[in-house]
This record gives C-alpha cells, sequence and structure tokens, in this order.
C-alpha cells in the first residue's frame, strides 16, 4: 500500500496526526492535560488491542502490506504465529504507561520513556500508526519531562499551602 489518498486508513491518518498535534500543544502550554491525554490514549489502546488480539487476532497481520520491509517479514513471519501473546504483552506495557502517568515522579519520567520507546517501536508500521504521529507524540512525552511538576495528575490545580513558622 502505497499511496494513502486511495487507502481506507486515510479519514483515520488524517485525524491521528491532527491529534498528536493536540497532544504537542497540550505538552508545551498545558502539561497535565498531556498527562491526561495519554492515560486516555494509552488506556484506550491497551484495551482495544488486549480485545482485539483476543477475539480477531488475524487483523493484525493487514499491518505487513503498510510495513517497512524487513518488518512485514516479521509480521509474516514469526509474529503471525504469536499475535495474542505478543499484543497482550504490548497491551499491558500500554496499560502500565496510562497507569504511570496518574502517578507522580519517576512514575511519570519512566511512562514518558516508554512512550518515546513505543512510539519509535511502531514508527516503521508507516500508515498503521500514522506516521508522524509517533514522531509528533514522542516530542509531546519529552515536554512533560521538561515543563510537568510530575505531581500525582490529581492534584493539578491544587494549591499547596505553605506553612511558617
Amino acid at each position: 500500500m502505497n499511496n494513502i489518498s486511495e487507502s481506507p486508513y486515510l479519514l483515520p491518518y488524517i485525524g491521528s496526526n491532527i491529534a498528536g498535534i493536540l497532544f504537542l500543544w497540550a505538552a508545551i502550554k498545558k502539561p497535565p492535560l498531556a498527562r491526561l491525554m495519554f492515560v486516555l490514549l494509552f488506556g484506550w489502546a491497551a484495551w482495544v488491542n488486549y480485545t482485539t488480539s483476543h477475539q480477531k487476532p488475524e487483523v493484525y497481520l493487514e499491518y505487513a502490506s503498510m510495513s517497512a520491509p524487513w518488518l512485514s517479514g516479521f509480521i509474516t513471519g514469526w509474529f503471525s504465529s504469536h499475535i495474542t501473546l505478543m499484543v497482550t504483552v504490548i497491551s499491558f506495557g500500554q496499560a502500565l504507561i496510562a497507569f504511570g502517568m496518574l502517578l507522580k515522579g519517576w512514575w511519570v519520567k519512566l511512562s514518558g520513556m516508554g512512550i518515546i520507546i513505543f512510539l519509535a517501536a511502531i514508527a516503521p508500521l508507516g500508515i498503521g500508526s500514522a506516521f508522524p504521529f509517533s514522531i509528533t507524540v514522542s516530542i509531546a512525552a519529552w515536554f512533560i519531562f521538561k515543563k510537568d511538576s510530575h505531581d500525582y495528575l490529581w492534584n493539578f490545580g491544587k494549591q499547596k499551602k505553605v506553612v511558617s513558622v
């Protein structure tokens, strides 16, 4: 599949890249909002991938036609016999990323690294990963390192009381 304009994936591709720009904007301007967006995205992805891999694992073979040649061979080879196991492991990683973004400190940093590593790993899926979505959103995760307080997400907006003696 070389021409995205003739693909049934065109609208999801455009939508994903618009969402990627929104992630980047939120990470720069409102890091807690970006963290919430990551919680929702990775929580949703974990659920979708887990249920799909258990109900219709063969759909993951469609990525072979959209991927870099070396990855296409892997998808149609070893991966094709281990889809449910591999995608289940991936979905647990996605759930951990979502959960970590809710927490604070090194959990947020670890989740951010997980986001960057995961998105770098799926970039060779090409249209299947809505490339360059993975690059844009990886940059958004990096901004969370730089601009976020790394406090619990539910503490966003709460004033910390300073006790003076």
